[in-house]
């Protein structure tokens, strides 16, 4: 049953006792909001059952938030990425600030178009699919019980896929600004990458179309030259993968820098790879390649004003090191024309999401077609 007590000059405390549920209790300023409030719960009893609110009623999105990334961000693969949309959310107090059951769709919408004025849909989607599974989480795993909003606010429009494309010159420009960075007599360095990793790394990547991570974490133990194979165990998409190797892409791995041979027992010599392939880390690899994007682009302009011509518009704009992986699946298909095949190089379970990847140029069919 129901009952409503005045508490000082202007609160209500309205309160709902039944046996075999826990006491539901809560404070209003206005009696007709307190009724309400016991209507609802006492309907609830009766029909749809008990559901307590108390936790959703004292918890802010912002302690949600924190502790999903406390406790939950971390066992994921893409944690850092998850941990730095989480800090981007929290900063907007007047969506975090409020109580979980105050986070309505409408609250969320005007949070919404406030991070459109300064990023893109995508951003934007992927922040909402973080919200989504907080929510989610914290309703299945924490007892906070409430709806989740994402599921009725309309989503920004999807940002088209990238068909970005290396020319055989801006192909030619890059691989160059990667080169060089070695140390002179005087201690300084030569103009080029200092990362002497950055440009097999770049080069396996368009033979391979392995993602950054794969390269990254892609080891000696799991690389065998003489059945020219690459084992990735973990993948992002949760599915362990053997790459094949070109003889292109094998002549890389065996160019790298190698260890001094060691002799055995028998004096003979052989050298032992072992750890990393590239080591080094994704920062250096970001901001390595965002160099030698722009000493490529400054060399380009620089031949092009010695040569006397212009310039070709959009030479190498709007790259990143992604792109290598479409460059490389568009070279694959030319050599794979079985879709299954060629998915099975690149890791795509969604043949949908392969096509995506998959940028032939236009030029190029019109040979084909004769």
């Amino acid at each position: 049953m129901g009952q409503i007590t005045k508490r000082g000059e202007y609160q209500w405390r309205a309160k709902v006792r039944r046996k075999g549920f826990p006491e539901q209790s809560r404070t209003f300023t206005y009696r007709e909001d307190a009724e309400k409030w016991v209507r609802m719960v006492e309907s609830e009893l009766e029909t749809t059952g008990f559901i307590d609110r108390r936790e959703a009623d004292k918890t802010t999105l912002a302690a949600v938030l924190q502790r999903y990334q406390r406790e939950v961000t971390p066992s994921k693969k893409s944690a850092a990425i998850e941990s730095v949309k989480i800090d981007v959310l929290l900063r907007d107090q007047a969506l975090v600030g409020l109580k979980m059951t105050a986070v309505t769709s409408a609250e969320v919408t005007k949070w919404r178009d406030r991070r459109l004025k300064d990023v893109t849909g995508g951003t934007v989607n992927r922040e909402i699919d973080v919200l989504s599974t907080v929510f989610n989480h914290a309703r299945r795993e924490w007892d906070i019980h409430v709806e989740n909003p994402i599921q009725s606010i309309k989503r920004p429009e999807k940002a088209r896929a990238r068909d970005r494309r290396f020319s055989s010159e801006e192909e030619s420009y890059l691989l160059a600004a990667l080169t060089g960075g070695e140390r002179l007599v005087d201690g300084t360095f030569s103009k080029g990458a200092r990362n002497p990793w950055l440009l097999p790394l770049v080069k396996l990547a368009i033979e391979t179309a392995m993602r950054r991570g794969e390269l990254l974490s892609l080891t000696w133990e799991n690389v065998d030259l003489e059945r020219q194979t690459a084992h990735l165990p973990d993948t992002k998409n949760g599915d362990a993968r053997t790459v094949p190797l070109s003889t292109r892409a094998v002549a890389i791995l065996k160019a790298l820098p190698t260890p001094e041979a060691e002799e055995d027992l028998e004096g003979n010599t052989e050298v032992q790879r072992s750890g990393a392939v590239f080591p080094t880390t994704a920062l250096a690899l970001r901001k390595g390649f965002a160099r030698a994007i722009e000493r490529a682009q400054e060399q380009y302009r620089a031949d092009c004003k010695q040569a006397k011509r212009r310039p070709a518009p959009g030479f190498l704009e709007d790259v990143h090191f992604h792109d290598t992986r479409h460059e490389a699946a568009s070279r694959l298909a030319e050599k794979l024309t079985n879709v299954l095949e060629l998915s099975a190089v690149t890791g795509h379970r969604d043949l949908r999401m392969l096509k995506r990847y998959y940028h032939p140029r236009a030029e190029d069919l019109a040979k084909k077609l004769g």
